[in-house]
């Protein structure tokens, strides 16, 4: 055996172990995050509290040792999914446009303003919201509506962050759609279909096991979003009674409270229990979408 060829063995080992070593470490972050946010939520568990009532309570009375996180929990829920209400139509339109009817012309155009709005801090998007949708909702929505509201509500929070996953779930949808066969589109239109029937028939039945996963991490992503709902929610501690009611999401909770709170054990605890709440839901969410996925490329 040369000295060349002992050269390439002793490479393609080394890459294998490169390769196993990031395999590893992407496969036990999770892990490490998970028992990490749970020891640091430990001490509230060993304080009388239990998982109900840390779930399905709504008294949020630190001083008193009371951590109530339904109000948390309800508002980040009902801000997610009405978000997600707003945008999903938006990104699955504009997606088959771009990749089905717009000229090549209008999609180079397009491809750099959505990167440019994926790139934007979310405290920009913040800083729009409370300049244009807090005095939209607020003198003319909540109005329309016969309701008075500072703006600073649930439906202000929703609004913000579906312009700010619209451009996360529109790239991935995009890059779906132009992933079916073109060959697929040129068999249908040689039978007589019209194009939209192609489109619903054909390109959608094909993508739906890539548009639900685009969805499903615009919903995680939304989930966790942070700074510019924190700026518009209104970060009042109740369960919303409506749109036009202030919330308090839980990424808006960790985030207003964990600089100042870390000298108080309990609080900070309370505090890490929110951050595994989190994790634990979108790993759930996430866990569920890939089940649902599986099985529609399996029926396929």
């Amino acid at each position: 055996m040369t000295a060349l060829s002992l050269k390439r063995i002793y490479q393609d080992k080394l890459n294998t172990v490169v390769m196993i070593m990031a395999l590893t470490l992407v496969i036990t972050t999770p892990l490490i995050i998970f028992a990490s946010l749970y020891t640091k939520s430990s001490m509230l568990f060993a304080s009388d509290h239990s998982l109900w009532d840390l779930l399905f309570s709504s008294a949020w009375e630190p001083t008193k040792g009371k951590f109530g996180f339904l109000p948390f929990i309800i508002s980040s829920i009902e801000i997610t999914i009405l978000s997600v209400i707003i945008a999903a139509p938006i990104c699955f339109l504009v997606a088959i446009h771009l990749t089905q009817y717009a000229k090549h012309w209008f999609v180079k155009i397009m491809y750099p303003v959505t990167d440019i709005l994926a790139g934007i801090p979310s405290v920009v998007y913040g800083v729009w919201g409370i300049l244009v949708v807090v005095p939209l909702v607020s003198d003319v929505i909540a109005p329309f509506f016969g309701i008075q509201t500072t703006g600073y509500t649930l439906l202000t929070g929703a609004i913000v962050l579906s312009i700010m996953i619209i451009p996360f779930i529109l790239n991935i949808l995009i890059e779906i759609l132009n992933t079916v066969p073109f060959e697929l589109t040129e068999a249908g239109l040689s039978l007589g279909s019209t194009r939209w029937q192609v489109i619903k028939h054909i390109i959608l039945k094909k993508a739906k096991p890539g548009i639900i996963s685009a969805f499903g991490l615009g919903i995680a992503r939304a989930f966790g979003e942070t700074i510019a709902v924190l700026m518009v929610a209104g970060n009042v501690i109740k369960i919303p009674d409506g749109l036009f009611s202030a919330s308090y999401p839980l990424p808006a909770l960790i985030a207003n409270n964990y600089g100042e709170m870390m000298s108080i054990p309990l609080y900070d605890s309370a505090l890490m229990f929110g951050a595994l709440i989190l994790f634990v839901t979108i790993f759930l969410f996430n866990l569920v979408s890939r089940i649902v996925i599986y099985r529609l490329e399996r029926s396929l």
